[in-house]
């Protein structure tokens, strides 16, 4: 079972974990991540655009790469877009399986591809003006590890 959905309206985690865990029983972990909009460095607003369809694939084709590399028994990715404040909802990526290493580290590894290679554009907003945000080496070193 997987899920992915590309919206402007917030997510109820509670909500995505529950729906993770329909198939009650064979599931023993369930591994979820929740990014958040920072405050720093004085932002006031980020604004995040995408191609409709394009992005839904390309996740689309990291969860298969995920359950191809462990027992998965269910992922839920929910990205958000549009203008958000700090303190809003981003992301969120659960993972369900069997065992806790598998949901750890496929969770993991949706965020480092969700991080650095999903066509997602992010326009941060500050009090100096708003600039669009380049992809950083430090997320690109966390990604090469999963080749």
């Amino acid at each position: 079972m997987s899920e992915i959905r590309i919206q402007r309206e917030d997510f109820d985690p509670g909500a995505e974990i529950a729906a993770l865990n329909a198939a009650a029983g064979q599931i023993g972990a369930i591994a979820s991540f929740i990014g958040l909009v920072r405050a720093d460095d004085a932002m006031e607003a980020m604004t995040l655009d995408h191609y409709p369809g394009f992005a839904e694939r390309e996740i689309a084709a990291h969860v298969g790469e995920a359950k191809r590399r462990w027992p998965l028994l269910g992922v839920r990715v929910v990205h958000r877009v549009g203008r958000l404040t700090p303190g809003e909802r981003i992301v969120f990526v659960g993972v369900a399986s069997s065992h806790r290493q598998a949901a750890f580290a496929a969770a993991e590894f949706l965020m480092d591809y969700l991080k650095t290679r999903a066509p997602f554009w992010k326009l941060e907003e500050r009090k100096s003006g708003a600039v669009w945000v380049e992809a950083r080496e430090s997320d690109d070193e966390s990604v090469r590890r999963w080749r």
